[in-house]
């Protein structure tokens, strides 16, 4: 009797790079940001900061990391937070347009594990 094991593995998307790191603005972590890693052509990457800056991207909701190559990358505190008991807030932008509608920060992914600090200055 043969008996055929499958197992799990992602085939068919793009190569993909293992992403975190840390964002500061003015020396300190930002939190609650969104951090984009936007390659030129296919599916942008997200993570969102934790109270230490901290952040890791996920391709999709099943898949960590960004594909692999070159990315703009941009930096946002906009966004909208549901808050305890349904009430919803917008964040204040807190980031310069220059690292997120107009971002000139750029990161190149490579298979493996990547590390991305990003120290930014507010004026």
């Amino acid at each position: 009797m043969a008996v055929a094991l499958l197992g799990c593995s992602r085939t068919g998307g793009p190569p993909l790079g293992k992403v975190s790191g840390v964002v500061t603005l003015d020396g300190q972590p930002l939190a609650d940001a969104i951090v984009t890693f936007a390659p030129a052509t296919g599916r942008p990457s997200q993570g969102i900061t934790g109270g230490d800056g901290r952040y890791t991207l996920a391709y999709t909701a099943e898949q960590p990391g960004a594909m692999v190559g070159a990315h703009v990358v941009r930096i946002s505190t906009d966004r909208y937070v549901e808050r305890p008991g349904g009430a919803v807030e917008q964040m204040k932008e807190r980031v310069p347009p220059k690292y997120n509608a107009q971002s000139t920060l750029t990161a190149t992914v490579k298979a493996g594990t990547n590390d991305f600090p990003f120290d930014l200055l507010s004026k």
